[in-house]
Formats: structure tokens, sequence, C-alpha cells
């Protein structure tokens, strides 16, 4: 689960948004049959050298889930329950948006989010996960085959390479979305919001721009339908 949705200020329909990204799905190459997400990353892309972790809640199959993903391939560490993180931490219980200025703290003390279903949200023992840094995600489309194209419905690793490229670690967010064969796509899908909340300077500064963005989206003229679903196309484990 990517936190997000209480960043968003105002009432409004995202159907028109969801048809704009799900044009694009046209032009993207999502052809997981013929792609090796374990594959090895091209040298454009970098480990992070700082902390990745997650508070698991186990609310989701761990076949689908990418946070369990990403701690099969030893990229993520398994925060317990009560342990209180130091980094920045994707929740959505955070009374602000991440932002470039939160760069340093990610540098030193590392990213964390914490893997629970919003459908399950009021029994999340939030107080068990504490940290001086709790982040919301501002405005961005999900890319993973189980909610593509639903705004703020994210996956962990797209929450993950989503702060990290606000934050500036822009290779390091390349390296995580590629150990997943869709993970390009997350990128593709919201290059243009992403751009624009890395070019800002506070939480502030990126809630503007937000507006901003979903306010240049609803001006386009927009008459396409809906792209079908694809859960049913996708590879479990790569999800």
């Amino acid at each position: 689960m990517a936190p997000g949705k209480k960043s968003a200020r105002g009432k409004r329909s995202n159907q028109h948004i969801n048809r704009d990204y799900a044009e694009r799905r046209n032009d993207l190459t999502h052809n997981s049959s013929s792609e090796n997400s374990d594959s090895e990353s091209d040298d454009a892309v970098t480990e992070p050298t700082f902390t990745v972790a997650m508070w698991d809640l186990n609310h989701c199959d761990p076949k689908k889930c990418s946070g369990r993903k990403l701690l099969r391939h030893n990229l993520i560490k398994n925060l317990k329950l009560g342990h209180r993180f130091q980094g920045l931490v994707l929740s959505p219980v955070g009374t602000q948006c991440v932002s470039p200025k939160d760069r340093d703290i990610v540098l030193k003390f590392g990213l964390a989010v914490i893997d629970c279903s919003w459908a399950k949200i009021d029994e999340t023992p939030f107080t068990r996960m504490k940290s001086p840094h709790p982040r919301l995600l501002p405005f961005l489309v999900a890319a993973n085959p189980i909610n593509y194209g639903k705004p703020y419905q994210l996956s962990c690793v797209e929450a993950l390479a989503a702060a990290m490229y606000i934050t500036g670690f822009e290779d390091q967010a390349q390296f995580y979305l590629s150990k997943f064969s869709w993970g390009h796509s997350f990128m593709e899908l919201n290059a243009d919001a992403l751009k624009l909340y890395a070019s800002c300077n506070d939480s502030k500064s990126v809630l503007e721009a937000q507006e901003s963005y979903l306010k240049s989206v609803q001006n386009e003229k927009d008459t396409r339908s809906m792209w079908p679903p694809t859960d049913s196309s996708e590879s479990e484990e790569d999800t």
C-alpha cells in the first residue's frame, strides 16, 4: 500500500485521469513473458547505500507482494512491530509530503514503507511503527498489474521508488523497479509528475505542484475508454 490519498486536497473525479494514463499503456512494452524480471540491472542503476526497510502487516498475498519479493532479494529489511525507525517512513498517518528537502534524512537514516491494506487501515497499529519523519506521497498512478492506472494504489516498490526519485535518488529508484518486468512502466506513467515533484523545495511546494499537475490533467480533453483490467494476464510472482 502506498500512502498518498491523504495528500490530495479537495474532491474530484479521477476517471478522466485514469483514462489519460490508460492510453499511455498502448505505448509501453508490457510483455512480461519475454522479460526476465530477475535479470542483472544496467550500469545506469545503482543499489542504495542507505537502509531500505518495511513493516509487513501480512495483509496481502505473499506471492503478489512486491515487498516480499524485495525481501527475497535481500533488498529490504523487515522491521518488527514496536521497532522505531529513525529514517523517513511512508505512512498514511503522515502530515507532510515527501520532498527533496528530505534527501539528507533518507541518506543518513534510510527509507521505510508500511506494507498494509487500505481495506484494513482501521486495524493497522500505526502507533507501533514510529518514526520522527512520517511522510505521505503526492498524486501518482500505479503501474503494478493489480492496480494498474489507479491513483495512489501503489505497491511497496512503487512507493519506495517514488520517494527515492523525489528525494534525488533516481538511479536507486530505477534499480528497485528493475527487479519487476513492469517497473519501467511506473516511471513512464508518472514521468511528468515525478519530475515536477523532484523540482520542488519542500512539502508545501510539492502540494502546490500536485494541484497544478491535477488541474493540467483535468483540462485535457479526453474521450478515450478505460484499458481493461490486467490482473489475470500477469505473473503472480511479478507484482
